[in-house]
């Protein structure tokens, strides 16, 4: 058996899928408040003076604190389903159809929130491992429900769910310092292979 591990903005994607999603449900003029509201908290991330988890966070709540979950599924359903192929990059999904092909187990590892990436991995038949997002009494907290998956996470993830020893082969692709203990677990990593 062969292993295909994917991460998914930036190495899929041409853009970052958690602010296209917000975006998308809260419009031009909230999204760019939100910004501007949120920026001590994005600039102290940059500066990586906060934890990228903690930022994340931040905006979630900021945008979706209280938002029902039935509201916020059908959103990101609709996201999922009608505007992530507008962001990725071609070469990306040539790879995946090429491991589709030779019968690969493929799994998207993403830091991204997985209720806007599941019904698109869904659709594509990929597996998933990404962060969840933490409901309270049918309602978003904001808050995350388990831990971010990005750099060593995304291994205790992907450790959890297979056992690697099963593979004959692992392939891994991703684009980010977050994605590095990742690409270290696989015989055939590649880093940025998509960017034109």
């Amino acid at each position: 058996m062969t292993l295909a591990l994917f991460d998914f903005d930036g190495t899929i994607t041409t853009d970052d899928s958690l602010l296209k999603f917000i975006r998308f449900v809260v419009g031009d003029v909230r999204f760019i408040i939100g910004l501007i509201v949120l920026s001590p908290i994005l600039v102290a991330y940059k500066l990586k003076l906060i934890p990228n988890y903690k930022a994340k966070q931040k905006m979630l709540s900021w945008f979706f604190k209280g938002c029902s979950q039935k509201e916020f599924k059908k959103v990101a359903n609709d996201y999922s389903l009608k505007h992530i192929d507008e962001i990725l990059r071609q070469k990306a999904m040539e790879k995946l159809s090429w491991h589709k092909k030779q019968n690969h187990k493929i799994v998207i590892v993403s830091a991204s929130i997985e209720c806007w990436l599941y019904p698109w991995c869904e659709k594509n038949g990929f597996e998933l491992l990404a962060t969840k997002l933490e409901i309270k009494d049918d309602r978003v907290t904001g808050k995350l429900l388990s831990k971010n998956c990005y750099g060593q996470e995304k291994v205790n993830r992907i450790k959890e769910l297979y056992d690697l020893e099963n593979f004959d082969y692992i392939y891994a692709y991703g684009d980010s310092s977050g994605d590095k203990q990742m690409l270290e677990l696989a015989h055939e990593k590649f880093y940025k292979p998509f960017r034109d």
